[in-house]
């Protein structure tokens, strides 16, 4: 199924199958093109000078998430070898979205929101291009657009989590729910025969255990969110045959776990999406059990 990443003059298509997005972007000037403006943040910390990936709207990636990227043009191949010779395995997951488009405008303009830190976790080279796995680490702020030759590239700084250290212990409360949670779903996704092109069955685990381990890389620690934060993002995964409805849901629950800087507010969001989801692994398993298909 082909998918518009970008419209107006950034038109571009992607073909998804399974974990992986095949990813096509034309090399448009965007600095004095287009007005491009970064979202608003409170937070003032150290910022990082990095490559930017832009993606549409139903392609918001969250910390602990993981996603693998067929990168073949020449221009994301450079973003790739500037990525891993010169930042570290880094660069910034974003999204591009159109918030001004009238019929009068001569321009498109564009906001950059959601935007998220990835590391680079693999590369298998291809004959054409290379397959990239990155996993999300954190939210950022685009402060502002550095360059677009021959890949977009800006300034970030992070986004986390108001701290309310009078919460603590109805925090790690909830904390010890979602990941028992998060176990026991598993445990019943696992069991489901799933059509090949669903996503795997380990994908919640895997965040589960990435948000528990922080990451074994050298960069400023200001951009990795605390364990809990981390924790509280680690439950909204696809599950192995998620109807389209399913999907859906779950990119709102995204862009509102993105939103939100309260960790036990996103933690109680990400329960209720856990209970949903069991309850439809739960239903599933049982027509599975009478051979109905």
């Amino acid at each position: 199924m082909t998918s518009t990443l970008f419209s107006s003059n950034l038109s571009s298509t992607f073909f998804p199958t399974k974990n992986l997005h095949r990813i096509r972007i034309p090399a448009t000037s965007i600095p004095g093109g287009f007005n491009i403006r970064a979202r608003r943040s409170k937070i003032v910390a150290k910022s990082l000078n990095l490559p930017l990936l832009p993606f549409s709207m139903s392609e918001v990636l969250v910390p602990t998430e993981s996603k693998t990227l067929h990168l073949y043009e020449a221009r994301y191949l450079a973003l790739l070898e500037e990525s891993m010779k010169r930042k570290k395995n880094m660069f910034v997951h974003f999204i591009l979205d159109p918030i001004s488009i009238s019929e009068t405008a001569t321009e498109a303009s564009f906001a950059a929101r959601y935007g998220c830190l990835v590391f680079i976790e693999n590369v298998e080279r291809l004959d054409v291009g290379a397959l990239v796995s990155i996993r999300g680490a954190g939210r950022v702020k685009i402060s502002r657009f550095l360059g677009a030759d021959p890949y977009l590239s800006g300034e970030v700084r992070p986004i986390q989590d108001r701290v309310n250290y009078e919460s603590s212990n109805e925090l790690t409360s909830k904390i010890s729910q979602l990941k028992e949670s998060i176990k026991n779903l598993n445990s019943l996704e696992i069991k489901l025969k799933a059509p090949a092109d669903s996503p795997l069955q380990t994908r919640l685990i895997n965040s589960l255990n990435w948000a528990e381990d922080e990451p074994a890389v050298e960069f400023d620690e200001s951009f990795l969110p605390s364990l809990q934060e981390r924790l509280s993002f680690s439950a909204l995964q696809p599950i192995s045959g998620s109807t389209k409805s399913e999907l859906s849901r779950l990119q709102q629950e995204k862009l509102k776990a993105m939103d939100m800087k309260d960790t036990i507010e996103r933690l109680e969001l990400s329960m209720g999406l856990i209970k949903e989801n069991i309850s439809s692994i739960a239903a599933k398993l049982a027509i599975q059990s009478l051979d109905i298909r």
